[in-house]
């Protein structure tokens, strides 16, 4: 390698191939590895010392040779350096077996009986490589044929529609056990003790200014009785909360300040507060909210 490629084309390369592994092997999602990883940085420049002292020490061994080695052979050494690449026996011997040309000197040897107008023709064999080629194509072919014609093998547009089926169950999936990514279809109603306190001190901080500490409404709703203006489950206060409410006169959207899993706990305390007396509460806004499960049981006819 080092009689091909000079030091200032073999250094970069193997540098840059090492650190193009690195990048290819550390999942650092759509960030390169070394930004996410700066330790990548002290192990680039670790593997970069031990390169130049591998080339020096190389180098080294390669003038101590060349000075113990007998006048004559030395002479061989320096002549087989200067031998351009496609001048050399290994380089010919391939080339030998991959076309399986044959020397100008044979030519007429090859001369078919062929004659257009005094231009003739040379009975040369196909070259190895083309030929492997064409072999590769063809067995190729056939077991194409035979697993997506025969077999019934799932072809480009079917395997895309099931792996982006499989994407969408992997999404549900993630986002269910991604608090972050949570959204009004997954939201679920909190009840331990440790996530209410958590959306009480949300609620306190954000939501008592206008809807008062005890939740009894000031110049927001009152939030303890029966009416709601946009619904009173989980899934509606998540909406109403992460995206405000009323145009121009309703409460402003918190997606922008607060966490989805801040948003569920604060909907959650402020679901605890049913039931609840403050002191002087806001008239009721909105309309009498019944749950959809109450609503049908109501709604079911009565056997007698």
């Amino acid at each position: 390698m080092k009689k091909f490629f000079p030091i200032y084309v073999r250094g970069p390369l193997i540098f840059f191939g090492f650190f193009g592994l690195i990048e290819f092997f550390v999942d650092s999602g759509n960030r390169p590895a070394f930004v996410k990883y700066p330790i990548i940085i002290l192990i680039l420049f670790v593997f970069l010392v031990i390169q130049i002292a591998v080339e020096y020490m190389v180098s080294a061994v390669n003038n101590l040779i060349y000075h113990i080695t007998p006048e004559d052979k030395r002479n061989a050494f320096v002549a087989e350096d200067v031998v351009p690449l496609t001048q050399r026996k290994w380089f010919k011997r391939l080339m030998k077996r991959l076309t399986r040309s044959e020397p100008v000197e044979n030519n007429a040897l090859l001369l078919l009986d062929h004659n257009y107008d005094g231009i003739r023709e040379l009975d040369n064999k196909l070259p190895p490589w083309w030929l492997y080629l064409f072999y590769g194509g063809i067995i190729f072919g056939a077991f194409y044929l035979v697993r997506y014609e025969i077999l019934g093998a799932d072809d480009q547009e079917a395997e895309f529609s099931k792996e982006m089926a499989q994407a969408t169950i992997d999404i549900a999936e993630y986002r269910r056990h991604a608090p972050d990514l949570m959204d009004e279809e997954s939201v679920t109603q909190l009840t331990d003790g440790p996530s209410l306190d958590k959306g009480k001190a949300i609620f306190q901080t954000n939501c008592a200014a206008c809807h008062r500490a005890d939740g009894g409404g000031q110049i927001g709703p009152n939030l303890t009785d029966d009416h709601w203006i946009f619904g009173g489950d989980i899934r509606n206060l998540f909406h109403t909360i992460t995206n405000g409410g009323r145009d121009g006169k309703g409460m402003v959207s918190w997606k922008g300040t607060l966490k989805p899993t801040q948003i569920q706990q604060a909907a959650s305390y402020i679901l605890s507060l049913q039931g609840t007396h403050p002191k002087d509460p806001k008239a009721p806004d909105g309309d009498l909210w019944v749950r959809p499960e109450a609503k049908a049981s109501m709604d079911k006819p009565t056997v007698k």
